[in-house]
């Protein structure tokens, strides 16, 4: 490798000696250095090279390779003067050098040990949600088109964040919408909600102009490539979640039919869960991280777990063909056991009404999957129809799963 970097085969008769010992120094003892060198061609062209060195680290903070960067500087330090290169030609080339190149003195500032070796901080690897992460030896962003938004860049980290943030809001509440059938007619939750598809719209319009990186390592800035990149994979599945399914909701004029598919349409958003995981994956290296996820993702389960046990109580308590409640359904027991119990209205509606309100519902569901994952099982809360049997049975595999999955950690 120091034989490679060091060129001795583009070495000539004009060629510092000084500054070959210092560019072997540089590679012996492990140093990021610049040096303004004279080399050679193949056809034996002298050409003034600005040649910077900076060593890369790996994880264990050892060198494992260097970086050279080569910058042509011959038109500002030509050796050979002619007749052509005197006078007002020599001025003017010297000019014209300077028009074409007037980042160059900028380009070529040396590079202080602390920028080459600076060892990014764990808080910063965290935060950074992309799974593409920017190389520690990356010294320079790539070009890119105006319009074109480097994934790895502060703003599109500091967006992904919020995305992240509020794609859990709605893997928390879209189940429970759709579980407890509430129509958003509070007016708060409503304006919430729409700014959230309005949010989701704009991150599709952000994608379409976000790079990634391709199947060779390489970052992809060309507008149309990440146009098709992007319309093969996530777009389907981030247009449907951003519809505005509660503004449509809202509406009291809407069908019971048309409002309950609007509200199923709804779990797609569930699907973004997938880009997310995707996000977290080089978290799994942080012990504190993976128990903060842990207890997350049970938390998450337990929630979504939980919804569809109480949706499996409200359909089973009532049962609509005979217009008779259903005694041994753990929704009836329970409105007994607090004091709310089911009455049918014969005088008006005609339907039956009472039962608990639903922030007691959702507490007891939420707790009963939670005693289940849990594999304790206290008994106040217990399944007795098949279906209800079924369904905690499935539960209860899947708490011993997650069991296992912890002590496997």
């Amino acid at each position: 490798m120091h034989k490679s970097s060091i060129c001795n085969f583009m070495y000539g008769d004009l060629t510092d000696k000084k500054t070959i010992d210092k560019i072997r120094q540089t590679f012996d003892s492990y140093e990021s250095n610049f040096f303004e060198v004279l080399l050679y061609t193949k056809n034996r062209t002298p050409i003034w090279l600005y040649m910077q060195v900076a060593p890369i680290r790996n994880e264990n903070d050892k060198v494992v390779l260097f970086l050279c960067t080569f910058r042509d500087i011959t038109l500002f330090k030509q050796p050979i003067e002619d007749e052509s290169t005197r006078g007002w030609a020599k001025f003017a080339r010297l000019t014209r050098a300077l028009t074409n190149n007037r980042n160059l003195v900028q380009q070529m500032a040396p590079l202080s040990k602390t920028e080459v070796s600076h060892k990014p901080s764990r808080l910063a690897e965290a935060l950074q949600l992309g799974s593409d992460i920017l190389p520690q030896y990356k010294q320079e962003a790539p070009k890119t088109p105006p319009h074109i938004i480097l994934h790895y860049c502060t703003f599109k980290t500091t967006w992904d964040w919020v995305i992240l943030i509020l794609t859990f809001y709605t893997a928390i509440m879209v189940p429970y919408n759709v579980s407890f059938k509430t129509k958003q007619n509070n007016l708060a939750w409503l304006v919430l909600d729409s700014v959230v598809d309005v949010i989701f719209l704009i991150d599709i319009v952000l994608n379409f102009h976000t790079t990634f990186v391709g199947p060779a390592g390489e970052v992809i800035s060309d507008a149309k490539l990440i146009r098709m990149n992007y319309l093969k994979t996530w777009f389907v599945i981030d247009l449907l979640s951003c519809l505005p399914y509660d503004v449509i909701n809202a509406f009291e004029n809407v069908e019971e039919g048309l409002s309950s598919l609007f509200s199923s349409l709804k779990v797609i958003r569930l699907l973004r869960l997938g880009r997310v995981a995707r996000k977290l994956d080089h978290y799994l290296e942080y012990g504190a991280a993976v128990l903060v996820l842990l207890v997350c993702v049970f938390g998450l389960v337990a929630h979504w777990l939980a919804c569809i046990w109480y949706s499996i109580g409200d359909y089973e308590v009532i049962d609509e063909i005979t217009n008779t409640i259903k005694t041994d359904s753990w929704l009836y027991q329970l409105a007994l056991s607090i004091g709310t119990p089911y009455r049918y209205n014969t005088s008006g509606t005609g339907q039956w009404e009472g039962g608990p309100n639903k922030d007691t519902l959702y507490i007891s569901s939420l707790y009963f999957t939670m005693t289940s994952l849990t594999t304790i099982g206290f008994g106040n809360i217990a399944p007795t129809t098949d279906g209800e049997k079924i369904f905690s049975v499935a539960m209860m595999m899947v708490g011993c799963k997650y069991s296992w999955g912890l002590m496997d950690q």
